[in-house]
């Protein structure tokens, strides 16, 4: 819950440290004061987000109904499994901090098998918070910007976890301990190659992985990778909520989008590809601002 993730954060504003009596606003000693929403998720972000970087409402319900069906379970596992092997290689107690957390069933996962640890959840949506901040009672849920530093003071993290979100790799830097790990999950070229050309779907970048390795290499050491390929046989519905939870859906007419799933047989094979990659943070500090993908 919120309460447990408090004295990790620090007031985008001022810095200072942030709390709260009884069940009212948040604040720092300055007295900059923010709102926690009714569903428990704590808004900190000041000014707006850039435009189209939320999911919005039907893709979170498509995200969690899909992620529902099972169909990525062997994912979670192999985040969990990954997961627990940097905490575990890491000095400390540190938390988990989810970076584009969305709706935190990964987080939750990855909080069950570490008892004793807590995690916050970040997201600049809203709508994937109502349900992040109810995945696991060990974590908190807070809306930001990942692009921007984050609320989070330095060096309480045994574990940055990013699952198909943006990479900003000198706070990732800054908020583990030495030696802490960071988990990447991506795409691999393939991803949903059967749905990709009936439904005009975006495609991964066959050189993603070299990007990837350029923006994080000034502050991470790299570890191994596990390559994960998941079989599945979807219902149309289920096609709908795989591509209504990812970035194909703000560059497809929803309109269109139907008409084109009907073209295919029912169910459909359908295959998905992914780079479960770890990373140790490096003891020195990096240089330059914030790097990304």
């Amino acid at each position: 819950m919120l309460d447990d993730v408090l004295g990790l954060l620090r007031c985008p504003v001022c810095g200072e440290g942030l709390g709260r009596s009884a069940a009212g606003p948040v604040r720092c000693a300055a007295g900059h004061s923010f709102d926690v929403a009714r569903q428990g998720y704590l808004n900190l972000l000041t000014g707006a987000p850039a435009p189209g970087t939320a999911d919005t409402a039907a893709m979170v319900a498509a995200r969690e109904g899909f992620l529902a069906s099972g169909h990525y379970a062997p994912l979670t596992q192999a985040i969990t499994t990954a997961a627990t092997e940097l905490v575990h290689a890491a000095p400390g107690n540190g938390c988990v901090v989810d970076v584009g957390a969305g709706t935190g069933r990964h987080l939750g996962a990855v909080l069950d098998a570490l008892p004793g640890r807590v995690g916050l959840a970040l997201d600049v949506s809203k709508y994937a918070l109502r349900r992040a901040a109810r995945a696991h009672p060990r974590a908190g849920a807070v809306v930001w910007d990942v692009w921007r530093p984050f609320p989070v003071a330095d060096g309480v993290a045994s574990l940055v976890l990013d699952v198909f979100s943006p990479r900003n790799a000198a706070e990732f830097h800054r908020v583990l301990v030495p030696g802490g790990g960071l988990l990447v999950v991506t795409p691999a070229p393939g991803h949903l190659r059967e749905l990709a050309a009936p439904l005009g779907l975006l495609t991964v970048d066959e050189r993603k992985d070299e990007r990837l390795g350029q923006a994080l290499g000034t502050w991470f050491r790299a570890g191994y990778r596990t390559d994960l390929t998941v079989p599945m046989l979807l219902t149309h519905e289920q096609v709908a909520a795989v591509v209504g939870m990812g970035p194909s859906a703000r560059h497809i007419d929803p309109a269109e989008l139907p008409v084109r799933i009907a073209t295919l047989p029912s169910p459909v094979e359908v295959t998905a590809t992914f780079h479960v990659s770890r990373y140790i943070r490096r003891a020195d500090s990096g240089a330059g601002e914030s790097v990304g993908e």
